[in-house]
């Protein structure tokens, strides 16, 4: 399958990285007739405190490899098609882009689960460091929101 797992150190235009990733599966794209996509940004909250900024770290290499682990798991799962997986790392403030994930499948279904089970064990597995910075000072994040209230 022709996935794209890509690490950005500069912003991230969410909608670049899909264009560009479409426009590469060329022909493919006909045998699919549903396409999913999540956007994450950074928020100027969190837990009840302001963010001003935040940094992210990775593990070059490991990081990369981890997100294949997830998307070929996922696949053998649902079902879906092509992946994509745009995460930025560095120095970041409200409002930017911090991920993009996308699928791509026959049907909806396989597809709109594919993106919300990638992302939800992106948020959860991957390894990404986040140290926000914001009204009570820096903290680094030792948990993830939950993806449903």
């Amino acid at each position: 399958m022709n996935d794209r797992i890509e690490i950005f150190t500069t912003p991230l235009d969410p909608y670049a990285a899909l264009r560009s990733f479409t426009n590469d599966l060329g022909s493919q794209k006909a045998v699919f007739g549903a396409e999913s996509h999540f956007i994450g940004t950074l928020r100027h909250h969190n837990e009840g405190s302001r963010v001003e900024s935040l940094w992210l770290e990775h593990y070059p290499g490991m990081t990369e490899n981890e997100l294949h682990r997830i998307v070929l798991e996922e696949r053998q799962r649902l079902n879906f098609g092509p992946a994509l997986i745009c995460h930025r790392v560095g120095h970041l403030t409200p409002g930017e882009t911090i991920v993009v994930v996308a699928t791509w499948s026959e049907h909806r279904a396989a597809s709109l689960q594919g993106t919300e089970a990638l992302i939800e064990r992106l948020k959860h597995e991957a390894p990404f460091w986040k140290r926000e910075e914001g009204s009570e000072g820096a903290r680094w994040i030792t948990r993830n929101t939950p993806g449903r209230p």
